[in-house]
């Protein structure tokens, strides 16, 4: 392994064993659940919208370390930013752990970059993109769960 990947593997075991902002928010005005069925991931994304802005943001659940990491980035990173922005860092951490080609004029992932290496394990990418595709179900205020399947 080289350094920057044992720095990536550090900060993942970091935001797994120890997750930010993870509690309910009771300011959300949003919320949705979501679940892998493949590993048993869930979550819960709460998200309090200011007009079109995601002003807080935290989840709840129970996941491997690449789930809960992956859901304790997100809600650092989305905090403050509008709906479209959202929308953006979402396709830009999609093609990333999918392992496509990031687009040269997507936003800037920061740490979310230490999740470049889920793109090597398939079965993966649906634990780093649970809490996306569930703040996506949050922000479009859709009532269903949503599933990786």
């Amino acid at each position: 392994m080289t350094e920057l990947q044992d720095l990536y593997q550090e900060l993942i075991l970091d935001h797994g064993r120890r997750p930010r902002n993870f509690k309910a928010l009771g300011s959300a005005n949003r919320s949705a659940e979501g679940y892998n069925p493949l590993c048993g991931d869930k979550v819960k994304i709460y998200v309090e919208i200011d007009g079109n802005t995601v002003k807080d943001l935290s989840f709840e659940g129970s996941g491997c370390a690449i789930s809960t990491a992956s859901a304790s980035i997100m809600t650092e990173t989305l905090k403050g930013k509008t709906r479209a922005e959202a929308e953006e860092l979402f396709q830009a951490f999609h093609d990333l752990v999918t392992g496509r080609q990031v687009r040269i004029d997507a936003p800037d992932l920061g740490k979310l970059e230490v999740f470049s290496g889920v793109s090597e394990f398939p079965v993966r990418v649906k634990c780093a993109t649970l809490s996306w595709h569930t703040l996506r179900a949050a922000l479009n205020d859709e009532g269903e769960v949503v599933s990786t399947e």
